[in-house]
């Protein structure tokens, strides 16, 4: 049966529903970037928030810039903006329907409609998952690039931007001449420091085109960082068949894993919904909570990655299911990564680490070993260079990190180590092929790239260690070098 408002009581008793009128409901928040993360995240806890009686003035109206939104808009009008996400804990699935969206703002170029829904005064979030790689970073410096096309096309027609970021200023723009207080932004990607980020990214857009109003941005809009965490594969057939199963017609099903996390700074000037109501934790130390995010999930999907990847092995609960994987991830983890990470109040890392670990295991959730390796040229600078920059100025021993680093060498060569192909799996993908048959003579060749490895390009250990590891990897192969990692520190 179609998922929609009539056929809601008509669903299996076992599939949760809105516990609340969704016609009382009224937007306060305009999200861009409506996928699977966010319809299994923030759409979820609002979701809850409702159901207790709070907030019915936070709904959100979906948005979006690219076309892919459109057909996401499509999909999700068709059913009055209703997505099922579904639980998948080991032995066990649990389907609800979330409420939280009541619209969805027209997909355009120029984006007219999307500026006019977040100069509404009852709009006071404007929210974002445009992906990591969307905020326009400069990946030599880290910093917002004001040349790329994008931004420079959005510089020369401000009153049709094409990015989310130039629809956002234009919506402040429009605010501040009519005297509506501004939005506050919230990002919730998976950046570090995300809310800094984005700022630089609304402002350093302004710039180029309105230095005075961009001046009223950074002084008057605020930016939370916040820290998100749920794990939330692609949807394919298989996320499909499984709604079907469980009685949901949904042309865009969302599956994903028990647990959810979201910390953020408490900076809403406009007002925000009371999340923490439903288990949001709000502090001023987002900073450390990310940074033990980063460095130990993030960084642990890709020390799993790559060797998976050269071994053929699909799913990433296979792969912690490789003796051999599942030892080096927690061996680099617990002797590299965690003396490095700063504390966090009221957690153990250790802990933390165990709970990564369990999570990564879960079979149900079906993660794919090829999206942890999607990007590397993005997730690498971010995941895994920071913790052997780290290290290094300790003074400590990074051969697993730095061997984690030459794994995704190999795997860009293109080829598993069964000699099957591994088709592009990143935006710069011909470059780092090039790049990485180079280093299979030369390794140091892999390490002149800037943008990943910054000015630890010339920084002698790393250079003697990678060379050692991907000279490893290329005689021996990725588990023989391993091996040699975990024998060598046992």
């Amino acid at each position: 049966m179609k998922l929609s408002n009539a056929t809601l009581s008509q669903l299996p008793a076992d599939v949760a529903r809105p516990g609340y009128d969704r016609t009382a409901l009224r937007p306060g928040i305009v999200h861009i970037g409506c996928g699977n993360f966010h319809r299994a995240h923030m759409a979820v806890y609002l979701d809850d928030l409702f159901a207790k009686g709070l907030g019915h003035d936070w709904a959100i109206l979906g948005a979006g810039v690219r076309a892919a939104d459109g057909q996401m808009r499509g999909a999700l009008a068709a059913q009055d903006y209703l997505s099922s996400v579904i639980e998948l804990a080991p032995g066990a699935h649990k389907a609800r329907v979330v409420g939280a969206m009541t619209g969805f703002v027209q997909v355009q170029p120029g984006n007219a409609a999307l500026i006019a829904a977040m100069a509404d005064p009852a709009i006071r979030i404007v929210s974002l998952t445009v992906t990591e790689g969307g905020y326009y970073i400069d990946p030599t410096t880290g910093t917002f690039s004001p040349e790329h096309p994008d931004i420079r096309r959005d510089a020369a027609n401000p009153e049709r931007p094409d990015t989310a970021f130039g629809a956002i200023i234009s919506a402040l723009a429009a605010r501040r001449a009519k005297g509506i207080p501004p939005f506050t932004v919230m990002c919730c990607d998976n950046v570090p420091h995300n809310g800094h980020v984005t700022r630089d990214a609304v402002v350093g857009l302004c710039r180029l085109s309105n230095p005075e109003l961009a001046a009223w941005i950074a002084a008057s809009v605020a930016f939370p960082n916040s820290m998100v965490d749920r794990i939330t594969p692609a949807t394919g057939p298989r996320e499909r068949a499984m709604a079907a199963d469980m009685g949901l017609d949904d042309a865009a099903p969302v599956t994903c894993e028990p647990f959810r996390q979201w910390v953020m700074e408490d900076h809403f000037p406009a007002g925000r919904p009371p999340l923490e109501q439903v288990g949001v934790t709000f502090t001023p130390h987002v900073d450390a909570f990310e940074t033990m995010k980063i460095r130990i999930l993030n960084g642990g999907h890709a020390i799993i990655a790559y060797p998976g990847g050269l071994a053929d092995i699909e799913h990433v609960h296979e792969a912690m299911a490789d003796a051999q994987i599942l030892a080096f991830v927690d061996a680099v983890l617990t002797r590299e990564v965690l003396p490095i990470v700063p504390p966090v109040p009221g957690v153990d890392l250790s802990d933390y680490k165990a709970l990564i670990i369990q999570r990564f295991s879960n079979p149900e959730v079906a993660d794919t070993v090829r999206r942890l390796c999607l990007d590397g040229s993005n997730r690498q600078p971010k995941f895994i260079v920071p913790s052997i920059r780290d290290g290094l100025a300790a003074g400590r021993d990074v051969a697993g990190l730095v061997l984690a680093s030459a794994l995704w060498c190999r795997y860009c060569f293109g080829e598993s180590e069964s000699g099957a192909v591994i088709e592009p799996n990143d935006p710069n993908w011909d470059r780092l092929q090039d790049r990485a048959r180079a280093a299979k003579a030369h390794p140091a060749e892999w390490l002149a790239m800037p943008e990943v490895y910054g000015d630890l390009v010339s920084n002698p250990k790393l250079v003697v260690a990678f060379d050692r590891a991907l000279t490893a990897v290329w005689q021996h192969g990725s588990r023989a070098a391993m091996a040699a990692y975990l024998e060598r520190r046992a």
